[in-house]
């Protein structure tokens, strides 16, 4: 990468370029890199350092290895000219239409500009006009169908701007900026293939109008289009591709990407973002929490990317630090969309859905293209059994952004709560495509594939296989898998999945239910195939009361009484007694063992027997007892409990 010096210089006058052509959006990400490269101590006093200050922790502590600012191996940079002005000064009617523009006048601004003839005057009375289209669009959508409703209305300025812009073109009048502008023409226009042409020369020309490169990214939808592009090798297409990575889900690629800019652009909240970013679509969710933590640290007034935080401290279920967050995002700027959406998640998480409902529909009146909303929105609608209306925000979110995993996993939820599996499959089929390594995704089609509708239990047992191979937090895959086989006569397939389940719940020191049964199954599995000899299970057996004693407050009893000579009992529900902590649940797992599914009856009249005892009514629990082991003894034989 050049020096942080080369790149100073030049995001200081393409900053000033940016500002002077109303692109804002471009000028402030060029800011934000040009305050994100360390300042040199000796040349800057520790004021001009402040806003520096901390960043340096998240890097140290999230990067792999040490990146250093040179390029790789075998890669140069090209260095771009910056772009010679045509106007020394700026004219006074440009200074006036610059005025009316940044008033939101565009059509006053462009008609200001009409007989000028410079490049940067064209280029503005062009991008005027298009955001005047842009505007009364908007404005005709909303008087026909209303903030959230569609319509067909169209930027009519489009077509004039085509065919002036392809001409400026043709005629090689056309500066880098009118390149962009032609471009995004194009694009709205569907002519998506020469939009890309174009803007790959406006960025090659220019390459630090952040903006151009992101419209090149959003046309750029697969990697065999982003690798046919033929870009110039400046320090500005490391961003682009880092972006473009993350968009195409290859999240590992745009980790390294980032990384690697840090060796320049060492405190650039963009890049945290951007890495908080990767790490919260690889659901690393600790990660993403320090980030933002550090983020708001530095920059405590930022409002753009909260949201995403907002959604790690809702699947954390961080009550108190959300609550912090939306009151933080409100007074500084409430009518955001970013904090709309985050109040609204405040609101999910305490239960309150139709609140919640309200804050994502504001979020969408104030930008009715707002991704995040639109599928959140749907899963309200879930939470409130809603499905007609989640499945047409997950619809409008799918409109938006046809990549989007999460409005086709809602879609498939929304399906499936309709009792219409086969809609449902199509549609988690779809998330999966494009979002296979979430665990989550496969675990709900494989479940999909269970329903009675389908029972396609082959099926289900393949997609909980990719899910246990993808990392499943949850726990859920390796349980099913075992269930399936089981259910489908498989004993040694359920015994294997139940063992690995078995080492994973004790390698995170769980307990609960799934523990019991996978003991119970393995316990009845090892007794069928007689794998311990007689006398290990005896022991084993032993040990096992002895614990239950331990535990009980039940006299000491001589194990010997409970147990016939051949007790065919394996070692491991010695562990299951340890696990359930129960005394009744020890005690019928012996029944069980012992004398099958018939003892469990008797045992648990013993059980509430023996509890009578240690009551106050002992002459009626003695009676009860009595009778129950008259009955036990004529079908069983004789067995001794007191």
């Amino acid at each position: 990468m050049n020096s942080k010096e080369t790149c100073r210089s030049e995001l200081r006058i393409a900053l000033r370029q940016l500002s002077d052509r109303c692109l804002y959006s471009a000028s402030k990400w060029a800011g934000e890199q040009l305050v994100g490269i360390e300042q040199d101590p000796a040349k800057f006093t520790p004021t001009n350092t402040r806003f520096q200050r901390g960043s340096s922790s998240i890097r140290r502590r999230f990067r792999t290895n040490d990146i250093t600012s040179s390029p790789a191996t075998g890669m140069s940079y090209v260095s771009t000219p910056l772009l010679e002005e045509d106007e020394v000064i700026d004219g006074d009617f440009y200074l006036l239409a610059k005025s009316y523009f940044d008033c939101r006048e565009y059509k006053r601004a462009a008609h200001v500009l009409r007989d000028q003839n410079a490049k940067k005057s064209v280029f503005l009375r062009c991008y005027a006009l298009y955001l005047a289209g842009e505007k009364r669009k908007e404005e005709e959508m909303i008087e026909l169908e209303g903030p959230l409703g569609k319509s067909d209305a169209v930027n009519r300025e489009l077509v004039s701007l085509e065919r002036e812009l392809s001409t400026l073109r043709k005629n090689g009048t056309i500066d880098p900026f009118g390149l962009y502008l032609y471009g995004l023409v194009l694009k709205n226009r569907g002519n998506q293939n020469l939009a890309r042409t174009v803007l790959v020369e406006s960025v090659n020309s220019y390459p630090w109008n952040w903006t151009a490169w992101s419209e090149l990214q959003s046309i750029c939808t697969t990697i065999e289009m982003l690798s046919s592009l033929n870009l110039s090798n400046h320090w500005m297409k490391d961003f682009f591709l880092a972006s473009a990575y993350q968009e195409l889900r290859m999240h590992n690629e745009s980790l390294a990407k980032y990384e690697y800019l840090q060796g320049t652009f060492s405190f650039s909240n963009y890049i945290q973002a951007q890495i908080a970013k990767a790490q919260y679509c690889l659901r690393e969710f600790d990660q993403v929490e320090v980030i933002f933590e550090e983020l708001l640290r530095n920059d405590p007034y930022r409002v753009e990317d909260m949201d995403m935080y907002s959604n790690v401290l809702y699947a954390k279920e961080c009550f108190s630090a959300l609550s912090y967050l939306a009151h933080r995002v409100f007074m500084t700027d409430k009518y955001r969309p970013e904090s709309c959406c985050i109040i609204g998640n405040y609101y999910s998480l305490k239960g309150q859905h139709e609140k919640s409902v309200m804050y994502f529909r504001r979020a969408l009146k104030l930008d009715k293209k707002y991704l995040s909303a639109w599928t959140l929105m749907g899963h309200e609608y879930v939470e409130m059994k809603n499905t007609p209306a989640a499945v047409d925000a997950y619809r409008r979110a799918v409109d938006i952004n046809p990549c989007d995993y999460r409005a086709w996993y809602g879609l498939g939820q929304a399906y499936e709560m309709m009792g219409m599996p086969f809609y449902a499959l199509h549609y988690f089929k779809k998330s999966v495509f494009l979002q296979p390594s979430d665990s989550r995704l496969w675990i709900a089609m494989a479940q999909c594939y269970e329903t009675d509708q389908l029972h396609l239990l082959e099926d289900a047992i393949k997609c909980y296989r990719r899910a246990a191979n993808c990392n499943d937090k949850e726990a859920i895959a390796l349980h099913q898998l075992a269930k399936l086989h089981c259910e489908l006569g498989r004993p040694e397939e359920a015994a294997f999945y139940y063992k690995k389940d078995l080492e994973r719940m004790e390698n995170e020191e769980r307990e609960g239910p799934n523990m019991v049964e996978a003991l119970l199954f393995l316990a009845q599995h090892c007794r069928t195939h007689k794998r311990l000899e007689e006398a290990e299970e005896k022991e084993m057996a032993k040990n096992m009361l002895r614990g239950m004693r331990s535990e009980s407050s039940f006299p000491s009893m001589d194990a010997s009484i409970f147990l016939p000579d051949s007790l065919p009992l394996h070692g491991v529900i010695e562990r299951l007694a340890n696990v359930a902590r129960c005394p009744v649940l020890s005690f019928l797992l012996i029944g069980v063992n012992i004398y099958g599914i018939v003892g469990i009856y008797q045992i648990i009249s013993a059980w509430v027997t023996l509890e009578g005892l240690l009551s106050d009514r002992p002459i009626d629990a003695l009676s009860s007892f009595h009778i129950e082991n008259r009955k036990f003894q004529s079908e069983y034989g004789t067995v001794s409990c007191l």
